[in-house]
Order: C-alpha cells, then sequence, then structure tokens
C-alpha cells in the first residue's frame, strides 16, 4: 500500500533558544519541495519560529527538554507538529488570547498563537498540564501554472 503522504521528516533538539534558527530553517528547507513562494516560506518559518519559542519559553521554562517536530507533505500541503514534553498549558483559549501572555517580565508580547494563526490556514493547540504541548499547523502551498512561472522568472531577470 502506497504511503498517503509523499514526503516526511522527523526533527528532535535540545530546548535551547539558538535552535530556534535552526527549526525554522529545517522546516523551511524541507517545505521548499513544494516550491512555495518567498512570502509562503517565510509564513511557515515565523509560524515555526514562534511554536518553537514557545516551548522554550512556557513549555520548558528554566529547565532544558526535548523539542520534536514532525513535518508531513501531501500533494501541495505542509503539515507540521511541534510539541514539547514541558509543563503544560494551564488554559488554551485564554492562552490564545491576543496580547495574553504568562511571562510579563520577559517582556513577552503574547501574540505567538495569533501570529501562528495568521500565517497558517490551521492551527490546533493540545496541551495537558505536565505532560506538554503539541501545535499542529498546516498551509497549503498555491500551485504556479505554467504561465505565473513564465512571468516570475522574466520579472527577477528585469533590470
Amino acid at each position: 500500500m502506497k504511503n498517503m503522504y509523499e514526503n516526511e521528516m522527523k526533527l528532535q533538539f535540545l530546548s535551547k533558544s539558538n535552535n530556534e534558527a535552526f527549526a525554522r530553517i529545517s522546516v523551511a528547507a524541507f517545505a521548499s519541495q513544494l516550491d512555495p513562494t518567498i512570502e509562503e516560506l517565510a509564513d511557515i518559518k515565523t509560524a515555526v519560529s514562534e511554536a518553537v519559542t514557545n516551548c522554550i519559553i512556557h513549555g520548558y521554562e528554566e529547565k532544558e527538554g526535548l523539542i520534536n517536530i514532525f513535518c508531513k507533505l501531501s500533494r501541495n500541503t505542509i503539515y507540521i507538529e511541534i510539541a514539547d514534553s514541558g509543563k503544560g498549558i494551564e488554559n488554551v483559549e485564554l492562552a490564545k488570547e491576543p496580547l495574553y501572555t504568562s511571562k510579563p517580565d520577559l517582556e513577552r508580547s503574547g501574540m505567538g498563537f495569533t501570529i501562528m494563526e495568521s500565517f497558517m490556514e490551521d492551527v490546533k493547540i493540545e496541551s495537558i498540564l505536565g505532560l506538554g504541548t503539541k501545535v499542529s499547523m498546516k498551509k497549503t502551498i498555491k500551485i504556479k501554472n505554467d504561465e505565473e512561472e513564465i512571468d516570475e522568472k522574466l520579472n527577477s531577470f528585469k533590470i
């Protein structure tokens, strides 16, 4: 039986802030197989960055733990799961509210989930206190027709 997804990848790393860039670049490189526009790629990178930062700052706080990323490609869609085994979110609905932050002393904007929701077409948050949080996101990449691709290439050569 043929696998439902055309490609998938798993990534695991320590919850260190300097690994946030590694995560966003890794997922962007994987997503590039779908031939996204620069804007679509920037959306994916930003959403991944926000989710990973949440794991580091809120999930593990001052402790170190593991962050897991699982990505799947199906046709022209990327599915991304980012999970930690940290402290979990007490009230997911409250955490999703724009400007809400549980870390005002760290000058956090409280816009992480709002940003993820604005850049991805679907975002689901599952969290259990004491066990961790998983953020699942989906983004469909617009398929370019031949004429659009030719126009894009011609425009890139204009002086």
